[in-house]
């Protein structure tokens, strides 16, 4: 019979990128796995393509999650959008907005520490990802009207919160 326990040893050395792997190519995801501990992946969302990306740190045991928007910040609109962000980022249970400011995205950013555990289940892997995403959807219209709808931050999440009130 076969253990489904890992040693101290195999806990070291696995991957977890392995699992999420698994687990994108059952939803028949495009993803890129670059070398062992990053894995990038594209998902067509209600706005626009998500960018997904999971990076593992096996000194940290940690899974660094990512999901960007495929929208641009203009150079002259990042106070309003660190302003926003900030206020988004008040009303966040888990996990941030955040910028890249290389790529002039805009992103949602969580870690899952999994020093002592045991092991990361898919379980654990899926909540990540719906949350990433569902924050991405939430708040995609906040952050149109910073950037183009010609709202200040405050009236951009009050306009799309009660837009998303509004088709509840």
């Amino acid at each position: 019979m076969t253990s489904l326990y890992l040693s101290h040893e195999e806990l070291e050395d696995s991957n977890p990128l392995d699992l999420i792997e698994s687990i994108i190519a059952d939803n028949d995801w495009s993803f890129d796995r670059q070398g062992n501990n990053e894995l990038t992946v594209g998902v067509e969302g209600s706005w626009c393509q998500y960018h997904l990306w999971f990076s593992w740190r096996a000194d940290l045991r940690a899974i660094h999650f990512s999901c960007a928007y495929d929208v641009k910040i203009p150079d002259r609109q990042y106070t309003a959008i660190y302003e926003l962000l900030a206020r988004v980022n008040e009303r966040m249970a888990v996990g941030h907005f955040d910028t890249w400011r290389e790529e002039g995205m805009v992103l949602f950013r969580h870690a899952l520490l999994l020093s002592g555990a045991s092991i990361v289940t898919s379980e654990q892997i899926q909540t990540l990802v719906e949350i990433g995403m569902s924050e991405l959807e939430k708040f995609y219209p906040a952050i149109q009207f910073c950037l183009w709808g010609g709202k200040s931050p405050e009236d951009a999440i009050e306009a799309a919160m009660f837009e998303t009130m509004g088709e509840a």
